[in-house]
């Protein structure tokens, strides 16, 4: 018997393979290589000291890991690891929420209507993000129309007993506002992977489950939401690896209980001016993030071709 070969790649299929990864080599691996570099120099005044220097014919290769051992022995770090994890966590599970039954009824409208559905998600794009949350700033402190209606529904009480507020009508500057902004500004992010997954289900499958006896309910649980997974894991990637890193929204929003991570790089890098140190604790939390993703990525991978 003969054997398969395997095609050969032409020319065009080679370069659509690679403008990709060129594309993440330039604007990815190398921005990330001079972060390494930097975390690992020595730092005088403005300049870096050289991680290779050739004197007298001996070569000196001068790593500082001292920066790295230090996030591993300060609090600080950890627990605003653990916060920007856990908050992007909680935002990702309400857009989750929202996001799912708002793609879900897009899919299902009808055809002339989807356009004007999907426009609507976009139209916040149009303002300037920093003005968006901005307005939640006046919309949340004493006197805006949101704290008003919060207030006239007794949300407050339900937001102390929670622990997300301080006191009856003070809404800004606690987690409750941190996570209501970074869950407005993410939601379109959410909504949209999942729409254009199920707009492209196939329906016969659901009148099948119907003709074989699954009610509405079973039938969403048994066949829309695991066709929709690749849609479910877009979207929450899409929400959660930003937010982990975010900044602008912690410091608007957030008070001194939501110190994240990225506010911590802010003042290592502007305020601290300690470039190393900065660029040490921007490659942990981007390694705790892509490693994690790698592996599930892989496990995914490995249970598809298993199939």
């Amino acid at each position: 018997m003969g054997t398969i070969s395997k095609p050969k790649l032409t020319w065009s299929g080679r370069t659509v393979i690679g403008v990709p990864y060129l594309w993440l080599l330039l604007f990815f691996m190398l921005p990330f290589l001079i972060v390494v570099k930097i975390s690992i120099s020595e730092m005088e005044t403005v300049v870096f000291k050289d991680l290779i220097t050739w004197t007298d014919g001996v070569l000196q290769l001068r790593f500082k890991l001292s920066n790295y051992l230090f996030i591993t022995q300060d609090d600080l770090y950890f627990k605003t690891y653990l916060a920007s994890l856990k908050y992007a966590g909680i935002t990702t599970a309400f857009c989750l929420l929202i996001g799912y039954p708002f793609a879900y009824f897009m899919a299902r409208a009808a055809k002339a209507v989807q356009p004007a559905l999907l426009m609507m998600v976009m139209l916040p794009f149009w303002t300037s993000f920093l003005l968006r949350v901005y307005a939640w700033k006046g919309l949340l402190t004493e006197g805006g129309w949101v704290a008003t209606v919060l207030d006239a529904l007794h949300v407050d009480s339900v937001l102390m007993a929670l622990n997300l507020i301080p006191g009856p009508g003070q809404y800004m500057n606690t987690p409750f506002s941190l996570v209501l902004g970074m869950v407005y500004t993410y939601l379109p992010f959410m909504i949209l992977p999942l729409y254009a997954n199920l707009s492209k289900m196939d329906m016969r499958l659901l009148e099948a489950a119907s003709d074989l006896g699954a009610t509405p309910w079973v039938a969403f649980w048994k066949v829309t939401v695991p066709l929709s997974r690749a849609g479910i894991v877009a979207g929450s990637m899409l929400v959660f690896i930003p937010c982990v890193g975010e900044f602008v929204i912690p410091e608007l929003l957030g008070g001194p209980q939501t110190l994240m991570i990225g506010r911590v790089l802010w003042d290592e890098f502007f305020a601290n001016n300690d470039w190393p140190m900065a660029s040490s604790v921007a490659v942990v939390m981007i390694l705790l993030i892509l490693v994690p993703l790698a592996l599930f990525n892989k496990a995914q991978a490995d249970q598809e071709a298993h199939r």
